[in-house]
């Protein structure tokens, strides 16, 4: 095989060529997908209107029924009794029952085309979500794609002897990515996204409660509305915290990891969380402090998601040549010998772990609860 003989420019040209291509498709797709979501928002919100009316047009119709009941009884009396009453109350009576008649007939209608307004609004949803579905999907496909072209064919020879290896890893990594990302898309959507929203439609009630009810109310809906923002402004923190604590570039793993478990065990207020720390207390590579930090930010986070643990217990030890790091909890456990190829986290823990020469262990038995063991060597 010559690799001599191949036109590297050539093939850099070609690869600039196909990555500009896909770059385009993908943010054609991007913008189809966030067209989508402004409809859905805004068909959303067209139903939300749909229902409020239909529900009110159904109480006037229950009401009206009512009304021509009573009618029809009037109209009864009259007609049984057509001698004791005057011409006019006679006619009365007969306009009276046709007027409601007519205007039970008219909600009725009203009341069916909002029902045909909410069934296509609702058909109409459904496709977008499955349109927003399938853009997500095909976006997480091309940035497959554009990771391979973006690598370096300069040196395709040294890379074919152990493709297939880099193959897989470096797909384990992008599908874990990717994951993460639509993670914390939908973390900020059901989150800060819906707060905010809820915070700007509390705005206008604000308004409308001050017109109707006086100061004294308003002012009172005014602290339900500061509370809700403390909320948001908790949540946007939170994430930021999950994404990279500042903490630890300033303080280190120890501090960081103490005041992370104690907001933690704040937010999720059903469980208790101990943090204790033995031996040293000393600044690390930002390459340790990062691994470890992440590895027990894993542990306890699928403790409280996934095991509902009430009770997680993480111990540290540090010494001159080694750090040691035991994650226990009271949850539901699970069956270590049943492996779901599309969990990330326990593969991404190993990796870490693997990365720094370290070893890890998770011992887990169901209704036991989970122990995760790890140790990693320090070298100065």
């Amino acid at each position: 095989m010559k690799i001599k003989n191949v036109n590297v420019k050539s093939i850099d040209e070609i690869r600039e060529e196909m990555l500009e291509t896909v770059t385009c498709s993908k943010n054609d797709i991007f913008r189809i997908g966030e067209n989508c979501r402004q409809d859905y928002e805004k068909i959303t919100n067209e139903l939300l209107y749909v229902k409020q009316m239909a529900g009110k047009i159904m109480a006037e119709g229950d009401e009206l029924v009512g009304q021509v009941q009573q009618a029809r009884i009037r109209l009864s009396e009259v007609s049984k009794n057509f001698k004791q009453y005057s011409e006019a109350e006679v006619r009365e009576a007969y306009e009276k029952a046709h007027q409601l008649q007519m205007d039970l007939s008219i909600n009725r209608q009203f009341e069916e085309q909002l029902r045909d307004k909410r069934d296509d609004l609702e058909r109409r949803l459904l496709g977008l979500d499955e349109t927003i579905d399938r853009a997500e999907h095909l976006i997480s496909q091309i940035s497959v794609v554009m990771n391979y072209l973006m690598s370096d064919l300069k040196q395709m020879g040294a890379v074919l002897k152990d493709a297939k290896a880099k193959q897989d890893f470096g797909l384990k990594i992008i599908e874990a990515q990717e994951e993460e990302r639509k993670r914390l898309s939908r973390e900020i959507h059901d989150g800060p996204a819906q707060m905010l929203a809820n915070v700007i439609m509390r705005s206008d009630l604000i308004e409308r409660v001050y017109r109707e009810k006086g100061a004294e109310e308003a002012f009172t809906e005014v602290h339900r509305y500061k509370k809700m923002v403390r909320s948001a402004l908790y949540e946007v923190r939170r994430i930021i915290y999950d994404l990279r604590p500042m903490a630890l570039d300033d303080l280190g793993l120890v501090p960081t990891l103490r005041k992370y478990l104690q907001t933690i065990e704040e937010y999720h207020n059903h469980s208790r969380i101990e943090f204790v720390n033995i031996g040293l207390e000393r600044r690390l590579p930002a390459k340790y402090e990062v691994a470890l930090f992440r590895m027990i930010q894993e542990s306890v986070q699928n403790a409280l998601k996934h095991a509902n643990a009430c009770e997680i217990r993480v111990r540290l030890e540090m010494t001159k040549s080694a750090i040691s790091v035991v994650i226990k909890d009271n949850g539901a456990g699970f069956n270590i010998q049943d492996k779901k190829p599309e969990s990330f986290g326990i593969i991404g823990m190993k990796e870490r772990v693997d990365l720094l020469d370290g070893e890890i262990t998770i011992d887990s038995k169901i209704g036991k609860g989970t122990v995760v063991s790890i140790r990693v060597p320090l070298i100065d």
